[in-house]
């Protein structure tokens, strides 16, 4: 035995499981031999899992403690398979909340986001994730940022990279832009004040030039889900239409517009038009309430979400647009729905057969007009035009707008029902949607969606009036915002050359961490000197962009990062052996704007000729939130709510909860909902309060335990508990057995090296035969029944855990089925030799099993088992012996009419007529056939027997 901490952790008293000693026995081992750290090996298959990196706010929480648990499973696992496992960690260190932070703290953003850094550093390592600190960085510090930098002023170079002006959601208290998701209710998520619309400039990256591309790329991701794809499909928004323009009355002004709906158009009542669209601009030049109006649309913010929600506001400009196919006026609205960055920022309006312009047209008083109608109505109408046929020039028309007076209700009584219905459907209830057939559209009348578009199309471009076009619903990406503790954009501005990007030799430009704050203005753009600057063209003075890059930047590309640490360049060729990242894992909440970025960049750093795949990870697994209870108190009106670690929950004698109390008074609280841990709800639990009470290795249990890794994860107190005891039971059972004075001698199996430390294996060597659970002196030939079907319950486990671990990352279903197999290892009443060597196989292989989630427990039962200190991640997973999974008799249930009556044991190989034969002829079977006539025997093979009878 090793005299290393570990062994003295790893005590024989049963009762002398000390989680902070072996933990930390084991995390030293890891330190002193360097145990994760990797590099490059062509010889052996890699293995790239990366979590998506922590900003580093402070302290952990259960979500990033759940997030990297999964990928420490997965990445312990597949070096136990034999891959070259890459697992590296670093700090997403840029953004608002820490200049928020330096605000309140009256510090500096660089201050307080290092110390942090610090400080979740040592509870990560207190985890024992077996991570490649040699590649941390923080995306804070130059040498990282300084390649983002030049990236940046080579897509400028190659016109990637643009500034325009763009309507932003802008914070007046933050001062700041604020993205989409940022805005809640109309105002800032952090500093609560009214959101305004404002017009100003921005720097934007081209990704819909990568618009198709990223769309394709989903079909090739097989190992994301589906719910991600869908996302990001959606948010691409791929969509064929025409773009036409309408001629304006009185003028040779055009309106133009994009739809994907032509065969709506005959519908088209008026049109609507964004607030600063020129022709608004114009319009209210000379109309001081217009102008009053679009001032007013200058608050609130700019997501769809709060478009699509909020009251439809508009106004008439006066102007006048003429149908293309009829040569009607229709009147041009300002609309509150309607921006500027989408399309042409103008809609044709279409009430009858579009929500958003039905609900505008109700608050007007403006027209509906039916012009596509599924095929019951459209056949109703023929019948009634039929009928209308010598008393108006439009029966369709005269009849979808309610004027059925001269038809004859005798022959066409069911068809008026039929229009009736669909005309007050959609008067009363909402635009009818759906593609059908076209009616009161002239010589279109009659077409379906695809027939009305090509003709359309066809006449529009030959009148040079419009052309078919393919839109996307995704926007360039804005990537300046208007703060200090970010990146800053490599760009100067001279008054005679205008934006001019930074030499790449002078790169990098650095951000000052040495501040102080006055108010919200950003330091850098309150400090003259650093923004003063020479200009690289014509030497003249100039100043410094300061807006700084979004976050999303860093997070876009950090994963290659990863690959080529100290790299001169942005990353080297060995971010090809590494890329793609094998495994993902991140929050589903990521699924479009990271990810989408995340897939973006890496086409960018691909055409820079710096990757040669197409998207950067080939397998994502998003996790479910973490979940808890919620207490409170009524005060003044308002909730305050409790954290659950102050309260003492009350339960009756069977376990129920019936109340709780506060523990500092003893006092009543009451029992909220079970919801996501958070600040506002105050019901998050801090995991280093539960490593420090439970051990890690407990904590880690729990977190793969408690629920699938998709789904949400309720904590619960009880339930780490729980781990714990198994943990200590585990560890009872082991020491028990290596404490008996005739402990078989360990000796590994003919031809195993898995036991040797690596250095004497052979770096990378790997036998076929390896992999399985050492067998010290067990006697396949002489086993008992008992010690078989112990053997087979061993490896039936070992096949289950290894494809929960690897191919369904199911860890909660793996680790109930080890629970179960030291259920039968504790049952296992044999003291013979060849008893003791079959629960020590039994008993080493649940240590090489349970490693991959307790690693550290792991660690010092592998010693007290007999083994040499190394490192279990260098032994192979166990493997199942085929012949131990054979079973001499099968154990199946009988049912008679779908009751169970009793079992009966079969041969594995016996024929169906022996089955039947066999539970036919049971006793406790034969009981309830007495007087019955047996009508039918159903086997279904390996598991069950169904006979049906009657009386």
């Amino acid at each position: 035995m090793s005299t290393d901490p570990a062994s003295s952790a790893a005590s024989p008293d049963p009762a002398a499981y000390r989680p902070a000693a072996v933990e930390s026995a084991a995390q030293q081992f890891w330190t002193r031999t360097r145990a994760f750290e990797v590099t490059e090996d062509p010889a052996r298959p890699k293995f790239y899992c990366l979590s998506m990196l922590p900003y580093p706010s402070g302290a952990l929480h259960v979500g990033h403690l759940r997030n990297y648990t999964i990928g420490d499973v997965i990445s312990r696992y597949r070096r136990m398979c034999g891959d070259n496992v890459l697992q590296p960690m670093g700090w997403d260190a840029f953004g608002l909340p820490a200049e928020n932070a330096a605000i309140k703290r009256n510090t500096s953003p660089a201050k307080w986001t290092y110390a942090n850094i610090e400080h979740m550093r040592a509870q990560l390592k207190s985890l024992g994730y077996a991570i490649d600190w040699t590649r941390e960085f923080a995306t804070c510090r130059p040498e990282y940022y300084v390649h983002e930098q030049r990236m940046f002023v080579r897509l400028l170079k190659q016109g990637l990279a643009y500034r325009k002006n763009s309507v932003v959601n802008w914070d007046p208290v933050d001062r700041t832009v604020l993205a989409n998701e940022q805005v809640i209710d109309g105002r800032g998520w952090r500093s609560g004040a009214v959101v305004e619309k404002r017009e100003i400039p921005q720097w934007f990256l081209k990704i819909t030039d990568y618009a198709q591309e990223l769309l394709d790329g989903l079909d090739t991701l097989e190992g994301w889900p589906e719910s991600v794809k869908t996302m990001q499909r959606n948010w691409i928004g791929r969509s064929e239409g025409l773009e036409f323009a309408f001629d304006l009355d009185g003028g040779d002004a055009q309106l133009r517009v994009f739809t994907t709906r032509p065969d709506t158009l005959a519908g088209v009542t008026f049109l609507s038009i964004a607030a600063e669209h020129p022709l608004a601009q114009q319009a209210a030049q000379s109309d001081p309430a217009l102008a009053d109006f679009i001032a007013g649309l200058k608050r609130g913010g700019v997501s769809e979400a709060e478009l699509e929600t909020q009251e439809k506001r508009g106004m008439d400009t006066g102007l006048r647009a003429l149908h293309p196919l009829t040569g009607e006026k229709l009147p041009v609205y300002v609309a509150n729905f309607v921006l500027m960055g989408y399309g042409t920022g103008a809609v044709m309006a279409v009430p009858g057969h579009d929500q958003r312009d039905w609900e505008f047209a109700r608050q007007y008083q403006l027209p509906v007009k039916l012009v596509v109608v599924p095929a019951p109505v459209r056949d109703a109408l023929q019948e009634i035009a039929r009928d209308l046929a010598g008393g108006h020039s439009d029966p369709m028309q005269a009849a979808l707008a309610g004027d059925l007076g001269a038809v004859d209700v005798y022959a066409t009584g069911a068809a008026v029902q039929v229009v009736e219905a669909f005309r007050q459907r959609v008067a009363t209830e909402g635009a009818w949607t759906e593609r059908g057939w076209l009616v009161n559209s002239g010589d279109l009348d009659g077409m379906d969606y695809r027939q009305a578009f090509d003709a359309l199309a066809a006449r529009f471009q030959a009148e040079g009036r419009g052309v078919r076009r393919v839109n996307y619903r995704l926007r360039d990406w804005g990537v300046s915002r208007q703060r200090y503790w970010g990146c800053p954009i490599p760009v100067i501005y001279c008054d005679a050359c205008g934006a001019v990007p930074v030499p790449e030799e002078q790169l990098p430009v650095v951000l000052p961490e040495d501040v102080a704050f006055s108010g919200v203005l950003s330091p850098i753009k309150a400090d003259p000197e650093w923004r003063k600057t020479t200009c690289p063209q014509c030497s003249g003075p100039a100043e410094r962009e300061t807006d700084t890059f979004d976050t999303f930047m860093e997070s876009s590309w950090y994963y290659a990062r990863y690959t080529s640490p100290g790299a001169a360049e942005q990353i080297d060729a060995r971010a090809n052996y590494w890329l793609p990242v094998d495994q993902y894992i991140g929050g589903i909440e990521h699924a479009i704007l990271h990810l989408l970025y995340f897939r973006f960049y890496h086409k960018l750093l691909r055409d820079q000729g710096l990757v040669a795949s197409d998207e950067p990870a080939t397998r994502l697994l998003t996790q479910g939130m973490v979940i808890a209870d919620t207490y409170y108190r009524e005060t003044g009106g308002h909730r305050e709510w409790i954290n659950p670690a102050d309260v003492e929950v009350q339960r009756d004698e069977r376990g129920h909860v019936v109340g709780a109390v506060l523990k500092a008074d003893g006092q009543p609280v009451r029992i909220g909902g079970t919801e996501k841990m958070s600040k506002s709800k105050n019901n998050g639990v801090d995991p280093q309060a539960m490593v420090d009470k439970y051990g890690a290795d407990t904590v880690r249990l729990f977190s793969m335990f408690a629920a699938p890794p998709e789904q949400s994860l309720e904590w619960s107190e009880a339930g780490v508990e729980g781990m714990a005891r198994f943990l200590r039971r585990f560890w009872r059972e082991v020491v028990a057995h290596a404490a008996q004075p005739d402990h078989p001698a360990i000796v590994p199996a003919a031809g195993r090296t898995d036991s040797l430390p690596p250095a004497q294996r052979g770096e990378g060597a790997r036998r076929a035969d390896e992999g399985q659970p050492a067998s010290s002196q067990v006697d396949l030939a002489r086993l008992t029944a008992a010690q078989k079907t112990l053997r087979r319950q061993l490896h039936e486990t070992i096949l289950k855990v290894g494809d929960d671990y690897g191919r369904r990352h199911s860890f909660n279903t793996a680790i109930a089925a080890l629970m179960e197999l030291l259920n039968h290892v504790a049952k296992f009443d044999d003291a013979s030799d060849q008893g003791r060597a079959v629960r020590h196989e039994a008993l080493e292989a649940m240590v090489l099993l349970l490693n991959p989630v307790t690693p550290h427990i792991c660690h010092a039962l592998w010693q007290t088992l007999g083994h040499p200190e190394t490192l279990l991640e260098d032994v192979p997973f166990p493997r199942a012996d085929p012949t131990a999974l054979a079973r001499e008799a099968l154990t199946l249930a009988v049912q008679v009419n779908g009751k169970l009556r009793g079992t009966i044991e079969v041969a594995p190989d016996a024929p169906r007529e022996a089955i039947e034969a066999a539970a036919l002829a049971a006793p406790a079977v034969a009981r309830f056939l007495e007087g019955q006539a047996v009508r039918k025997v159903i086997v279904v093979p390996g598991k069950i027997v169904n006979i049906v009878a009657a009386g």
